[in-house]
């Protein structure tokens, strides 16, 4: 009989726990030994859910767990908690972790490692940006912190530095809470992952319900009072006092450990992986936050923080482990969100991002419906297409609207994974009804203009 292999795998989040878990369905308990290692107070968890549980919608963390330490170990899957992993050893086949509650190190060796550390926010290098009061936003127990700074220190004006996705759901966040709210970004338009005139639409939006937005100014530090704990956030052009402050500035891979250990990372800052999710280091796998991959569109690498990935590289990384065979193909960068009354959502390449891989592009936007346009609750939406010249094929799209317009973006993310061409798209067959869109869904307008942009372009041009 075979000796029984062991699994290590490092946090406990979506990628790490996907991985064990499909590694378990595969090869039992005699089999093969499962440990998962966790820094932080919970495992597999929606982080996603963080900005609704720091507004209210969401009542209560344990809301957020989509399974609890015991529920792992019911299925023999051992996994310890405020346990960290702070060196790996290749060569050995071991990890060094740390008890964070208890205290004491020990080496834990492994047959196979799966890499899982997430990411970590990005903190600016400016004087006070660790001070009190200042809080980055990535796992649950950031999100309770800040619920807990809410409830317990009452602040009443909240300074929010960045204007990507999270940023911008927290600076709502606050708002819902009763806060006075003021937003930074350097750019000089929020949300960054979309062209200017469609991000324009969500500037609007966040002003309507008070937020004030100080667009293209540089933080330059944060002020403290004598006990350490932020009063202001200092731009190039003004002092904002603030209570609260929290970094929207996005997050990046969590690879020094894996750096440190000899394992290769790429341009992006993540870890390097094949399709299977193996690195170039023998018996080492990493999944999730944490590694870098391939945009389906432009071909380079890529580092999309979010758990549909995470789970998706977890559940390949966990049947390749379990003695299966399977592959993540890349990813087209497809993300929605919820800011204010408006929903936005991308998928493939934006103008700039499509100019820098070497695409000539064109782009069209039209405006139209949510529903038909006698039925009640129908509400104007934006959709933008980018295709490329000549050959038409979808490279990008984005929606701005109200209720019922984002989550069309799936079915021009299916369109671009398979190659479509506007041409191609103006057939498409979609569903119809008063209640859910027009006649002519702006799916179809969108191609259909952009199917016509293309030919005229084609006629000028010959």
């Amino acid at each position: 009989m075979p000796a029984r292999e062991r699994l290590l795998v490092i946090g406990a989040d979506a990628a790490g726990m996907s991985a064990a878990s499909q590694a378990r369905r595969l090869r039992g308990a005699g089999e093969l030994d499962i440990l998962a290692v966790e820094r932080g107070h919970h495992a597999s968890y929606s982080a996603c859910g963080i900005p609704y549980l720091v507004g209210g919608v969401v009542e209560e963390p344990d809301s957020l767990i989509a399974r609890t330490p015991a529920e792992f170990r019911d299925r023999d899957i051992g996994l310890r908690m405020r346990t960290e992993a702070v060196e790996i050893d290749p060569d050995g086949a071991r990890v060094r972790v740390r008890d964070l509650e208890g205290g004491g190190e020990r080496w834990e060796p492994y047959d196979h490692l799966m890499v899982a550390t997430g990411a970590v926010p990005v903190r600016p290098p400016l004087p006070g940006a660790d001070a009190k009061g200042v809080h980055g936003v990535q796992t649950l127990d950031d999100g309770i912190a800040i619920r807990r700074a809410l409830e317990q220190g009452r602040p009443r004006r909240a300074v929010v530095v960045g204007g990507g996705y999270i940023g911008l759901e927290m600076a709502e966040a606050m708002v819902m809470r009763g806060l006075e709210v003021s937003l930074v970004d350097l750019a000089d338009q929020p949300m960054q992952t979309l062209d200017p005139d469609m991000g324009a639409v969500i500037a609007d939006a966040m002003r309507d319900i008070g937020v004030k937005l100080h667009l293209g100014e540089p933080v330059e530090g944060f002020d403290t009072s004598g006990d350490g704990h932020v009063t202001a956030v200092r731009t190039g052009n003004r002092t904002l006092p603030a209570d609260l402050v929290v970094l929207g500035l996005g997050v990046k891979p969590d690879t020094g450990l894996a750096r440190t250990a000899g394992i290769e990372t790429g341009p992006t800052g993540g870890v390097v992986t094949d399709r299977r999710m193996r690195t170039r280091t023998e018996r080492v796998w990493a999944a999730g936050d944490c590694v870098e991959t391939r945009h389906l569109v432009s071909g380079g690498p890529v580092a999309i923080p979010l758990g549909t990935h995470a789970n998706k590289q977890g559940r390949v990384a966990g049947i390749n482990l379990g003695g299966g065979y399977a592959t993540f193909p890349g990813v087209a960068g497809t993300a929605v969100a919820k800011i204010c009354r408006v929903e936005v959502a991308r998928t493939g390449l934006n103008e700039s991002e499509a100019a820098a891989a070497g695409f000539a592009s064109l782009s069209v936007v039209v405006e139209s419906t949510t529903r038909a346009g006698y039925h009640p609750g129908a509400t104007t939406m934006k959709t933008k297409l980018i295709v490329e010249r000549r050959s038409g094929r979808l490279l990008g799209a984005q929606i701005v609207g109200e209720e019922n317009a984002a989550k069309r973006i799936d079915g021009l993310a299916i369109a671009l994974w398979n190659g479509m061409t506007a041409e191609e798209m103006t057939g498409l067959d979609l569903g119809y009804a008063p209640p859910f869109a027009p006649v002519w869904d702006p799916v179809l307008i969108a191609a259909r203009k952009a199917a016509d942009a293309v030919e005229e372009d084609m006629r000028t041009r010959s």
